[in-house]
């Protein structure tokens, strides 16, 4: 069993900040990749940002420059900063992770979900 303990989303004025963040616990022997997801009503899930064990990251481009993500391997935490938030960034952010158990066998898992509002 494994839980995604997500945290920080909340309402903020647009060019304000939020600090996302989501623990991982239960049977982990290795998280490979994390990142977070977001969601708008009536839209597909999209990706917003993906960090990978060795600390490599890849971004939407509609985040480029205004959201970082990071993890603590120790902690099995993901975070996501996120700056100079539009309104277009509203949504429910899902966190995400490709986790390997000790037979090495790889699953996916999401969090879920936190709403982030972002208001004109």
């Amino acid at each position: 069993q494994v839980q995604l303990v997500e945290s920080g989303g909340g309402l903020v004025q647009a060019g304000g900040s939020l600090r996302l963040s989501c623990a991982a616990s239960g049977s982990i022997f290795r998280i490979n990749i994390m990142g977070w997801y977001r969601q708008a009503p009536g839209k597909q899930r999209d990706l917003v940002a993906v960090i990978t064990s060795g600390g490599s990251t890849n971004y939407a481009d509609s985040v480029k420059g205004r959201f970082t993500i990071s993890r603590d391997n120790a902690k099995n935490t993901v975070y996501l900063q996120m700056n100079s938030l539009k309104p277009e960034d509203t949504a429910v952010y899902y966190c995400n992770i490709y986790a390997m158990d000790s037979d090495y066998r790889g699953y996916g898992y999401w969090g879920q979900g936190t709403q982030v509002t972002v208001s004109s």
